[in-house]
Protein backbone atom coordinates (compact mmCIF):
# COMPACT_ATOMS: atom_id res chain seq x y z
CA UNK A 1 0.00 0.00 0.00
CA UNK A 2 1.45 3.13 -1.40
CA UNK A 3 1.74 6.16 0.87
CA UNK A 4 3.08 9.69 0.14
CA UNK A 5 4.10 11.59 2.74
CA UNK A 6 4.79 15.32 2.34
CA UNK A 7 6.79 18.04 3.91
CA UNK A 8 8.77 15.35 6.11
CA UNK A 9 12.12 16.39 7.63
CA UNK A 10 15.01 12.95 7.84
CA UNK A 11 13.85 12.56 11.40
CA UNK A 12 10.13 12.30 10.55
CA UNK A 13 11.19 9.77 7.62
CA UNK A 14 12.94 7.56 9.92
CA UNK A 15 10.07 7.55 12.63
CA UNK A 16 7.36 7.03 9.35
CA UNK A 17 9.08 3.84 8.31
CA UNK A 18 10.09 2.65 11.63
CA UNK A 19 6.79 2.51 13.28
CA UNK A 20 4.64 2.02 9.81
CA UNK A 21 3.98 -1.60 8.62
CA UNK A 22 2.70 -2.52 5.65
CA UNK A 23 2.95 0.66 4.05
CA UNK A 24 5.62 1.67 0.71
CA UNK A 25 6.42 4.97 1.85
CA UNK A 26 7.37 8.04 -0.63
CA UNK A 27 9.07 11.10 0.89
CA UNK A 28 9.11 13.40 -2.24
CA UNK A 29 12.01 15.94 -2.32
CA UNK A 30 11.11 19.58 -0.97
CA UNK A 31 10.36 21.77 -4.01
CA UNK A 32 8.54 19.27 -6.05
CA UNK A 33 5.10 20.19 -7.60
CA UNK A 34 2.17 17.80 -7.05
CA UNK A 35 2.15 16.91 -10.43
CA UNK A 36 5.84 15.65 -10.30
CA UNK A 37 4.80 13.33 -7.74
CA UNK A 38 1.94 12.42 -9.58
CA UNK A 39 3.61 11.63 -12.69
CA UNK A 40 5.63 9.21 -10.59
CA UNK A 41 3.09 7.77 -7.88
CA UNK A 42 0.16 8.08 -9.60
CA UNK A 43 -1.17 4.48 -7.76
CA UNK A 44 -0.99 5.95 -4.77
CA UNK A 45 -3.32 4.60 -1.94
CA UNK A 46 -2.46 7.14 0.86
CA UNK A 47 -1.14 10.43 0.52
CA UNK A 48 0.03 12.49 4.34
CA UNK A 49 0.25 16.23 3.85
CA UNK A 50 0.78 18.64 6.53
CA UNK A 51 -0.29 22.20 5.93
CA UNK A 52 0.74 21.81 2.13
CA UNK A 53 0.64 20.89 -1.07
CA UNK A 54 -3.27 21.80 -1.47
CA UNK A 55 -5.46 18.99 -2.52
CA UNK A 56 -7.79 20.52 -4.90
CA UNK A 57 -9.68 18.44 -7.27
CA UNK A 58 -7.20 19.04 -10.09
CA UNK A 59 -4.73 18.03 -7.28
CA UNK A 60 -7.11 14.72 -6.46
CA UNK A 61 -7.47 13.77 -10.07
CA UNK A 62 -3.88 12.88 -10.56
CA UNK A 63 -4.34 10.15 -7.94
CA UNK A 64 -6.80 7.64 -9.39
CA UNK A 65 -5.93 4.87 -6.66
CA UNK A 66 -6.38 7.61 -3.80
CA UNK A 67 -8.50 6.12 -1.15
CA UNK A 68 -6.95 7.80 2.09
CA UNK A 69 -5.75 11.27 3.01
CA UNK A 70 -3.86 11.24 6.73
CA UNK A 71 -3.20 14.97 6.76
CA UNK A 72 -0.46 16.08 10.14
CA UNK A 73 -2.58 18.94 10.66
CA UNK A 74 -5.72 19.66 12.88
CA UNK A 75 -6.76 22.03 9.91
CA UNK A 76 -8.24 20.60 7.08
CA UNK A 77 -9.13 23.41 4.55
CA UNK A 78 -6.11 22.55 2.41
CA UNK A 79 -7.91 19.38 1.66
CA UNK A 80 -11.31 19.39 -0.85
CA UNK A 81 -13.49 17.68 1.52
CA UNK A 82 -16.40 17.51 -1.51
CA UNK A 83 -14.59 16.27 -4.08
CA UNK A 84 -13.55 13.31 -1.25
CA UNK A 85 -16.82 12.90 0.11
CA UNK A 86 -18.11 12.32 -3.62
CA UNK A 87 -14.87 9.93 -4.46
CA UNK A 88 -15.30 7.72 -1.38
CA UNK A 89 -11.59 8.99 0.08
CA UNK A 90 -11.26 8.84 3.67
CA UNK A 91 -9.88 11.65 5.22
CA UNK A 92 -8.38 11.72 8.72
CA UNK A 93 -6.75 14.45 10.58
CA UNK A 94 -4.53 15.16 13.89
CA UNK A 95 -7.61 16.80 16.62
CA UNK A 96 -5.22 17.16 19.29
CA UNK A 97 -1.54 17.39 19.37
CA UNK A 98 -0.77 20.89 20.46
CA UNK A 99 -2.99 22.25 22.32
CA UNK A 100 -0.50 23.82 24.99
CA UNK A 101 2.15 24.43 22.46
CA UNK A 102 0.17 26.76 20.66
CA UNK A 103 -1.25 28.32 23.33
CA UNK A 104 2.90 28.85 24.73
CA UNK A 105 3.09 30.54 21.52
CA UNK A 106 0.00 32.78 21.69
CA UNK A 107 1.68 34.70 24.89
CA UNK A 108 5.18 34.59 23.03
CA UNK A 109 3.77 36.61 20.37
CA UNK A 110 1.71 38.60 23.31
CA UNK A 111 4.29 39.25 25.39
CA UNK A 112 6.72 39.93 22.53
CA UNK A 113 3.98 43.29 21.96
CA UNK A 114 3.18 44.03 25.44
CA UNK A 115 6.45 44.35 26.11
CA UNK A 116 8.27 45.45 23.19
CA UNK A 117 10.38 42.93 23.10
CA UNK A 118 11.17 42.64 19.40
CA UNK A 119 11.71 46.45 18.96
CA UNK A 120 14.18 46.42 22.18
CA UNK A 121 16.32 43.64 20.56
CA UNK A 122 16.70 46.15 17.21
CA UNK A 123 17.77 48.26 19.61
CA UNK A 124 20.49 46.72 21.11
CA UNK A 125 21.67 45.39 17.72
CA UNK A 126 22.08 48.86 16.50
CA UNK A 127 24.02 50.24 19.69
CA UNK A 128 21.22 53.27 20.09
CA UNK A 129 18.51 52.49 23.16
CA UNK A 130 15.88 54.83 23.45
CA UNK A 131 14.11 53.49 27.06
CA UNK A 132 11.26 56.19 25.95
CA UNK A 133 10.30 53.93 22.93
CA UNK A 134 10.63 50.35 24.41
CA UNK A 135 7.47 51.02 27.59
CA UNK A 136 5.42 48.67 27.83
CA UNK A 137 2.43 47.66 29.73
CA UNK A 138 1.43 45.19 32.12
CA UNK A 139 -1.08 41.76 31.49
CA UNK A 140 -2.41 41.68 34.54
CA UNK A 141 -6.44 43.24 35.15
CA UNK A 142 -6.22 43.29 31.04
CA UNK A 143 -9.27 42.29 29.55
CA UNK A 144 -7.68 38.88 27.34
CA UNK A 145 -10.96 38.25 24.35
CA UNK A 146 -10.08 34.89 22.93
CA UNK A 147 -12.32 34.00 19.55
CA UNK A 148 -12.54 29.96 19.67
CA UNK A 149 -12.62 28.11 22.97
CA UNK A 150 -12.08 24.68 21.90
CA UNK A 151 -9.17 22.99 22.57
CA UNK A 152 -6.24 25.64 22.26
CA UNK A 153 -8.58 28.27 23.58
CA UNK A 154 -8.95 26.89 26.88
CA UNK A 155 -5.05 26.30 27.20
CA UNK A 156 -5.14 30.23 25.96
CA UNK A 157 -7.92 31.42 28.62
CA UNK A 158 -6.08 29.18 31.46
CA UNK A 159 -2.78 31.33 30.95
CA UNK A 160 -4.00 34.38 30.64
CA UNK A 161 -6.01 33.70 33.81
CA UNK A 162 -2.68 32.79 35.13
CA UNK A 163 -1.43 36.25 34.42
CA UNK A 164 -4.43 37.93 36.14
CA UNK A 165 -6.21 38.83 33.26
CA UNK A 166 -10.23 38.93 33.20
CA UNK A 167 -11.01 37.03 30.58
CA UNK A 168 -14.37 37.05 27.96
CA UNK A 169 -14.66 34.03 25.26
CA UNK A 170 -16.68 34.16 21.97
CA UNK A 171 -17.41 30.32 20.95
CA UNK A 172 -20.24 28.80 18.93
CA UNK A 173 -20.46 26.05 21.83
CA UNK A 174 -20.74 27.16 25.25
CA UNK A 175 -20.20 24.81 28.18
CA UNK A 176 -22.10 25.11 31.29
CA UNK A 177 -19.38 24.35 33.82
CA UNK A 178 -16.01 25.63 32.68
CA UNK A 179 -16.60 29.29 32.89
CA UNK A 180 -16.98 29.08 36.85
CA UNK A 181 -13.97 26.34 36.68
CA UNK A 182 -11.79 28.08 35.07
CA UNK A 183 -12.86 32.26 35.72
CA UNK A 184 -13.71 33.38 32.39
CA UNK A 185 -17.76 34.62 30.87
CA UNK A 186 -18.75 33.64 27.38
CA UNK A 187 -19.55 36.92 25.42
CA UNK A 188 -20.62 37.51 21.98
CA UNK A 189 -17.96 38.83 19.13
CA UNK A 190 -19.38 42.61 18.92
CA UNK A 191 -18.80 42.35 23.41
CA UNK A 192 -15.26 40.64 22.93
CA UNK A 193 -14.21 43.22 20.05
CA UNK A 194 -15.44 46.36 22.08
CA UNK A 195 -14.81 45.39 25.03
CA UNK A 196 -10.72 43.52 25.03
CA UNK A 197 -7.77 44.86 24.91
CA UNK A 198 -5.97 41.78 23.29
CA UNK A 199 -8.21 39.44 20.98
CA UNK A 200 -6.62 36.19 20.01
CA UNK A 201 -8.15 34.13 17.02
CA UNK A 202 -8.38 30.33 17.88
CA UNK A 203 -11.24 28.87 15.51
CA UNK A 204 -11.03 27.06 12.20
CA UNK A 205 -11.24 28.44 8.49
CA UNK A 206 -14.69 27.97 6.80
CA UNK A 207 -17.04 30.23 4.51
CA UNK A 208 -18.47 31.61 7.59
CA UNK A 209 -15.56 32.78 9.21
CA UNK A 210 -13.39 34.09 6.50
CA UNK A 211 -12.19 37.54 7.29
CA UNK A 212 -14.32 37.83 10.70
CA UNK A 213 -12.23 40.72 11.61
CA UNK A 214 -12.28 42.97 8.87
CA UNK A 215 -12.53 47.05 8.51
CA UNK A 216 -15.88 47.23 10.67
CA UNK A 217 -14.56 44.63 13.43
CA UNK A 218 -11.01 46.95 13.54
CA UNK A 219 -13.25 50.27 14.37
CA UNK A 220 -14.93 48.28 16.97
CA UNK A 221 -11.72 47.52 18.91
CA UNK A 222 -10.61 49.55 21.50
CA UNK A 223 -7.53 52.04 20.30
CA UNK A 224 -4.01 50.34 21.08
CA UNK A 225 -5.17 46.89 21.28
CA UNK A 226 -3.87 44.21 20.30
CA UNK A 227 -4.63 41.16 17.60
CA UNK A 228 -2.54 37.55 18.30
CA UNK A 229 -3.71 34.76 15.15
CA UNK A 230 -2.60 31.84 15.61
CA UNK A 231 -5.04 29.98 13.97
CA UNK A 232 -5.55 30.67 10.02
CA UNK A 233 -4.65 33.62 7.80
CA UNK A 234 -7.77 33.92 6.24
CA UNK A 235 -9.65 34.77 9.13
CA UNK A 236 -8.00 38.29 8.74
CA UNK A 237 -8.71 40.70 6.50
CA UNK A 238 -5.04 41.34 5.44
CA UNK A 239 -6.23 45.06 3.83
CA UNK A 240 -7.92 46.12 5.78
CA UNK A 241 -5.49 44.95 9.18
CA UNK A 242 -3.12 47.08 7.32
CA UNK A 243 -4.52 50.10 7.53
CA UNK A 244 -5.52 50.10 11.18
CA UNK A 245 -2.15 49.18 12.17
CA UNK A 246 -1.18 51.73 9.89
CA UNK A 247 -3.57 54.58 11.50
CA UNK A 248 -2.68 53.74 15.10
CA UNK A 249 -5.86 52.45 15.63
CA UNK A 250 -4.53 48.90 16.60
CA UNK A 251 -1.61 48.83 18.99
CA UNK A 252 -0.03 46.12 17.26
CA UNK A 253 -0.49 42.56 15.57
CA UNK A 254 1.42 38.88 16.56
CA UNK A 255 0.81 36.90 13.64
CA UNK A 256 1.94 33.20 13.25
CA UNK A 257 -0.34 32.70 9.98
CA UNK A 258 -0.78 35.43 7.15
CA UNK A 259 -3.03 35.04 4.16
CA UNK A 260 -1.16 33.67 1.41
CA UNK A 261 1.77 32.90 3.82
CA UNK A 262 2.95 29.95 1.23
CA UNK A 263 4.39 32.93 -0.75
CA UNK A 264 6.39 34.16 1.59
CA UNK A 265 8.91 31.70 0.36
CA UNK A 266 8.28 32.24 -3.09
CA UNK A 267 8.72 35.78 -3.49
CA UNK A 268 11.61 35.27 -6.04
CA UNK A 269 9.57 32.74 -8.15
CA UNK A 270 6.23 35.17 -8.48
CA UNK A 271 8.55 37.78 -10.14
CA UNK A 272 8.74 35.45 -13.39
CA UNK A 273 7.20 37.43 -16.46
CA UNK A 274 3.70 34.86 -16.04
CA UNK A 275 3.92 35.38 -12.63
CA UNK A 276 -0.05 35.42 -11.15
CA UNK A 277 -0.27 38.89 -10.89
CA UNK A 278 -3.32 38.35 -7.29
CA UNK A 279 -0.30 36.01 -5.65
CA UNK A 280 2.34 39.09 -6.39
CA UNK A 281 0.12 41.81 -4.90
CA UNK A 282 -0.64 39.50 -1.59
CA UNK A 283 3.05 38.95 -1.52
CA UNK A 284 4.14 42.67 -1.08
CA UNK A 285 0.95 43.45 1.01
CA UNK A 286 2.29 40.71 3.38
CA UNK A 287 5.67 42.50 3.05
CA UNK A 288 4.47 45.50 3.86
CA UNK A 289 3.04 44.40 7.14
CA UNK A 290 5.69 42.58 8.11
CA UNK A 291 8.13 46.46 7.86
CA UNK A 292 5.39 47.78 10.78
CA UNK A 293 7.36 47.94 13.64
CA UNK A 294 4.35 46.68 15.66
CA UNK A 295 3.82 43.63 13.97
CA UNK A 296 5.61 40.33 14.99
CA UNK A 297 5.31 37.38 12.35
CA UNK A 298 6.16 34.03 13.21
CA UNK A 299 6.37 31.51 10.09
CA UNK A 300 3.37 29.65 11.15
CA UNK A 301 5.64 28.06 13.78
CA UNK A 302 3.04 28.03 16.19
CA UNK A 303 2.98 24.27 16.45
CA UNK A 304 6.88 23.44 16.32
CA UNK A 305 7.78 21.96 19.51
CA UNK A 306 9.48 18.71 19.75
CA UNK A 307 6.64 17.51 21.88
CA UNK A 308 3.98 18.68 19.55
CA UNK A 309 5.87 17.08 16.46
CA UNK A 310 6.10 13.72 18.31
CA UNK A 311 2.34 13.62 18.59
CA UNK A 312 1.37 14.67 15.55
CA UNK A 313 3.36 11.50 14.57
CA UNK A 314 2.02 8.97 16.47
CA UNK A 315 -1.68 10.31 15.42
CA UNK A 316 -0.83 9.95 12.12
CA UNK A 317 0.68 6.68 12.41
CA UNK A 318 -2.15 5.65 14.60
CA UNK A 319 -4.59 6.85 11.48
CA UNK A 320 -2.80 5.01 8.70
CA UNK A 321 -2.57 1.50 10.86
CA UNK A 322 -6.25 2.18 11.22
CA UNK A 323 -7.17 2.58 7.42
CA UNK A 324 -4.94 -0.64 7.12
CA UNK A 325 -7.19 -2.32 9.35
CA UNK A 326 -10.42 -1.32 7.58
CA UNK A 327 -11.49 1.20 10.48
CA UNK A 328 -11.31 5.25 10.31
CA UNK A 329 -9.42 6.84 13.03
CA UNK A 330 -10.12 10.81 13.71
CA UNK A 331 -12.13 10.59 10.24
CA UNK A 332 -13.25 14.36 9.18
CA UNK A 333 -14.64 13.28 5.50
Amino acid sequence: MKAVCFETKDWERSYLEKNLTGFALVFPEPGMTLAGVASEHSDAVCLSPFISPKLDAGGLELFPALKMIATRSTGYDHIDLKYCKEHGIIVSNVPVYGENTVAEHTFALILMLSRKVHQSYVQVQAGHVERAALTGFDLQSKTLGVIGAGHIGLHVIRIGRGFGMRVLACDTRRDTFLPDLMGFSYATLDQVLCESDIVSLHCGLRPETEHMLGREQFAMMKKGALVINTARGGLVDTDALVKALESGHLGGAGLDVVEGEELVQEERELLQEDGDVKKLRGAVRNRILFTLDNVVYTPHNAFNSQEALHRILDTTVANLESFRSGTALNRVA
